[in-house]
């Protein structure tokens, strides 16, 4: 018998407790970040299982499924409990339910599941299941594909999507488009968005430093577990991350990045991005799944033009061309694809009619103490310039005197 059938409710309180702080459901968080470690991410009929039937039923289900002999042969017990709920019998025939139980079988090991615990303890991660108040609501937008439990490690909390931008691309990016990268991602995180990217070389590193750069948080999502940083050559800026920002997996500990896992990884970065911007992608680049992922889930895409002679940007030029994606150049751009967004220069604001002013307002962050010296480089204006127009601008609210300069008020709302 499979040792997981065994282990008492209080054992696995004592498994799950450091890694959900005051929360509860310890007997289905458990079952959760099992499951986690037995499915492939998105696979459905895993997804479809913990919806009807519940994530630790249908977890002992499976066990059960697999102890017996003829599981893979006859009918099994998860797929009679399907059908007894009312699952439409073509969705869960047996011939389907025995592939699925084939497939999970060398991942039910007791050994390895809660090896994967406690390695997640021994990091200090964190596991978010869905009900959490930190779960993700977006994720539901994924019906049975979303994923069973996220595995978290960084010092920040998940961004509300309404406040993630995703900005992606090619790792084989040229110099034009990690600048690109760079500007979108610092214009954002000064505007109080968080940046969420897949942590790859290339647009998804530069895009990251952006963010940290400017002291924002940024969401590194991950094809394997979070215990180990992938690609290796970004083991200082992943560190960065979980310092500052937060890596992310559907995945636990020990799993190992593939290329199934990075297509559905992008799936995440869709779901918990309110739009997805392409800077650079070529014709086969697995930038342009995550904006088929966005747009999918009926989330906006923002694609950056590059030179035609460039092949790294094929793909965003084909987004524009099929209307898939709206050309996008400027952070005031990407807001503008956010229903009720906008920057706080983009509407009717003192501001607005004086060229002097938007500048100044734009060389100012929401995050980042400015001082005027460095307000007045950053915007072009004289010194004595800037100074007067901060202290008009203070008046109206629409900049704030911080311990070490100035920063520019956050938008209302």
């Amino acid at each position: 018998m499979n040792g997981l059938l065994t282990v008492s409710t209080a054992d696995l309180a004592d498994l799950v407790a450091p890694l959900r702080p005051g929360a509860d459901r310890a007997v289905d968080a458990f079952a959760l970040g099992a499951w986690s470690a037995v499915v492939e991410p998105g696979d459905v009929v895993g997804g479809l299982a913990r919806r009807v039937l519940g994530p630790a039923v249908a977890l002992r289900l499976v066990l059960e499924s697999l102890d017996r002999r003829d599981a893979v042969t006859e009918p099994s017990l998860l797929g009679s409990a399907l059908r007894n709920e009312g699952v439409d019998p073509a969705e869960v025939d047996d011939r389907r339910i025995a592939r699925a139980l084939s497939r999970w079988a060398p991942r039910t090991t007791d050994t390895r599941i809660l090896s994967s615990f406690r390695a997640a303890t021994a990091l200090g991660l964190r596991l978010v299941v869905p009900g959490d108040d930190g779960w993700p609501p977006a994720f539901d937008d994924l019906g049975d594909h979303a994923p069973a439990a996220l595995w978290l490690r960084g010092a920040a909390e998940l961004p509300e999507v309404t406040s993630a931008v995703a900005v992606v691309g090619c790792r084989a990016s040229t110099a034009y488009g990690e600048q690109v990268a760079a500007d979108l991602g610092s214009a954002l995180a000064d505007r109080g968005f968080c940046i969420v990217s897949g942590g790859a070389y290339g647009i998804d590193g530069m895009a990251h430093r952006a963010a940290l750069a400017a002291d924002a948080p940024t969401v590194a999502v991950m094809a394997g577990g979070v215990d180990r940083f992938y690609p290796t050559g970004h083991d200082a800026l992943l560190r960065a991350v979980v310092e500052r920002g937060l890596l992310v997996s559907e995945s636990p500990c020990g799993s190992t990045p593939s290329k199934w896992r990075f297509l559905q990884r992008n799936r995440v970065i869709a779901a918990l991005s309110a739009v997805s911007v392409v800077v650079e992608a070529g014709r086969r680049s697995g930038a342009l799944n995550t904006a088929a992922h966005a747009q999918a889930l009926g989330r906006p895409v923002g694609a950056v033009p590059g030179p035609v002679t460039s092949p790294s940007s094929v793909g965003c030029h084909a987004l524009i061309r099929s209307g898939l994606g709206v050309c996008v150049t400027t952070a005031a751009d990407v807001v503008e694809l956010i229903p009720g967004r906008s920057l706080p220069d983009a509407g009717a604001s003192p501001a607005r009619d004086d060229p002097e002013r938007v500048r100044l307002l734009d060389a100012l962050s929401t995050r980042v103490d400015r001082g005027t010296d460095e307000a007045s480089i950053a915007s072009g204006l004289s010194t004595a310039r800037t100074r007067g127009l901060l202290a008009e601008m203070e008046d109206e609210g629409l900049v704030t005197r911080a311990p070490s300069g100035w920063r520019r008020s956050p938008p209302p709302g």
